[in-house]
């Protein structure tokens, strides 16, 4: 008994110490969450609130009972988190359009005519100007009722502005003088006429438009074949003709687009074209060359026929995304091409290309191409071009500076370089049969010599003459000490026969801007026109 009763109380006494200490050492804590104290102040209102610390300003505004507009914002922004004390602000943001009519005011142009004597008294306006509408859309912000931005976010043309056309006299008081054949030539975009004297002038395309890429008379001298710049998106330009002996001008769109390098009429065929095409690209210079021939006929009621096909699209060989340049032989049966890398020959009858001489391309480092000039003898044994020439032992043959007036014979042989550093664009030219003092026909040719023959991408040039073997090379024109010409590709024409007064043969050209034109063998030059507008000219 006593030993039971001593385990009794053992027992009680470890059960008292287990109930009094184990509440301790079992039971979590209870932490209380901090709260901070912030404002919301909106319209100039200030809301106090209390909120647990570490929320964000869009917890503290669910909790305030706050709702945002659509454009509404806060500072601090939405995903920050206040610390005690802190402010909201709540911005209130609104949006007003508001639609503005703007006058765009026209353009004054001027047109000088040759034909009228100058004098405020001879001044017509071919056209009245009249303002253009725009409406314009703008977007204006409010913060809490203050304007903070205005931007316009659409345009609206209503009317689109009529230009002022003033017809000016400038005439000039160049003593007119008689020539064979007709000359037509660019100027502003228009085309002009001159018959029988260079007094004798009158616009016969007046569109403003005609880009100078192609233009050339039809052999019965009534038709005109010419390029006019688009602005339609992905066309640079679209060929057309005009039938320029009629008394109002019949204009045909042939409905050709893209034509760079070439167009031309077939010979001994009546309204007949052949022409090469590119395609558009968005990268200098703006177009890849199909170095392709098509043949079309048309009609003068408007029709015009498929394309016959004559070369296929091709590459066109090294650098041929520039383009091919052609020329017709004198027996109309072989067109001769040129191209960055050489020279071929095409029978039109069949399309048959076949090589005629290598020449060296040039590395231009620019975005564009060289391809030299070609010009074919009267009697088609001859094609006259520009030969690129590497100094002996050369590395780097495309980048040489030197470029020789050459001859190749037909249908090949050796090139014979015949004038030495002409310049890249001499441009030969030959001309029409001549009798000389024999009686034996022979030809000259004119080309363009380069002032500084080593620089000759960035030199100007001097109209030279020589014999067809390359002897007596001459320059007539400008006179020393007067600035070079700028050489263009189509610089020049010969007159078709002998000039009334002189009997010599002359060649028109583009000199500052204006028509020239130079006897070949006395060198004397006649200006024709004054008002520094012309481009182009071909004389037929």
């Amino acid at each position: 008994m006593r030993l039971y009763h001593s385990q009794f109380w053992v027992t009680a006494c470890l059960s008292l110490l287990l109930l009094v200490f184990l509440p301790s050492g079992c039971a979590a804590p209870q932490a209380t969450q901090e709260m901070i104290q912030l404002q919301i102040e909106r319209d100039g209102e200030l809301t106090n609130i209390h909120v647990p610390a570490g929320s964000t300003v869009q917890q503290v505004l669910d909790i305030a009972d706050f709702e945002l507009g659509a454009l509404d914002r806060t500072e601090p922004a939405l995903f920050n988190v206040p610390k005690n004390g802190e402010t909201i602000q709540v911005i209130q943001v609104s949006e007003e359009f508001e639609v503005e009519e703007v006058v765009i005011p026209f353009e004054r142009q001027t047109l000088r005519n040759e034909s009228l004597p100058p004098g405020k008294e001879n001044e017509v306006y071919l056209q009245l100007g009249q303002n253009g509408l725009q409406e314009i859309t703008y977007r204006k912000v409010f913060e809490n009722g203050i304007e903070v931005s205005s931007n316009a976010v659409r345009s609206t043309l209503i009317r689109e502005p009529v230009p002022e056309i003033l017809m000016v006299g400038i005439q000039t008081p160049f003593v007119p003088v008689a020539i064979p054949g007709k000359i037509v030539y660019l100027r502003d975009g228009n085309a002009w006429l001159i018959e029988e004297t260079t007094g004798n002038r009158r616009a016969v395309i007046t569109t403003g438009d005609l880009d100078g890429r192609v233009l050339s008379l039809s052999e019965d001298l009534d038709w005109l074949l010419f390029t006019r710049s688009s602005e339609d998106e992905g066309v640079i330009n679209s060929l057309w003709a005009a039938q320029i002996t009629s008394e109002d001008t019949l204009l045909i769109d042939l409905e050709v687009p893209n034509v760079i390098q070439f167009a031309d009429w077939i010979p001994g065929a009546s309204l007949r074209i052949v022409f090469s095409t590119v395609e558009v690209r968005s990268t200098a210079p703006g177009w890849q060359a199909n170095n392709d021939l098509n043949v079309l006929t048309f009609s003068a009621t408007g029709w015009t026929s498929q394309w016959d096909e004559v070369i296929e699209p091709n590459s066109g060989g090294l650098y041929g995304w520039w383009g091919t340049s052609f020329a017709w032989s004198p027996d109309r049966q072989t067109l001769a091409l040129a191209r960055p890398d050489g020279l071929q020959l095409v029978t039109f009858k069949d399309g048959l290309v076949t090589p005629l001489a290598e020449i060296v391309p040039v590395q231009t480092r620019g975005d564009w191409a060289w391809v030299p000039g070609i010009s074919w003898s009267p009697d088609g044994q001859i094609l006259y071009t520009v030969d690129h020439v590497p100094p002996p032992g050369s590395s780097a043959p495309e980048e040489s500076p030197l470029f020789d007036l050459a001859a190749v014979p037909v249908p090949g042989g050796p090139v014979l370089r015949i004038i030495s550093q002409a310049g890249m664009f001499s441009y030969p030219l030959v001309s029409p049969d001549q009798t000389n003092g024999n009686g034996d026909q022979s030809y000259q040719v004119a080309y363009l010599q380069a002032v500084f023959p080593t620089q000759s991408e960035t030199s100007r040039y001097r109209l030279s003459m020589m014999d067809r073997d390359g002897s007596n090379p001459q320059a007539i024109f400008p006179a020393d000490g007067s600035p070079g010409i700028t050489p263009q590709r189509d610089w020049g024409a010969w007159s078709p026969e002998p000039m009334v007064e002189s009997s010599n043969y002359a060649i028109a050209l583009v000199y500052q801007g204006n028509l020239w034109l130079v006897d070949t063998v006395t060198g004397q030059a006649q200006q024709v026109t004054g008002d520094g507008l012309t481009t182009r000219v071909i004389w037929k």
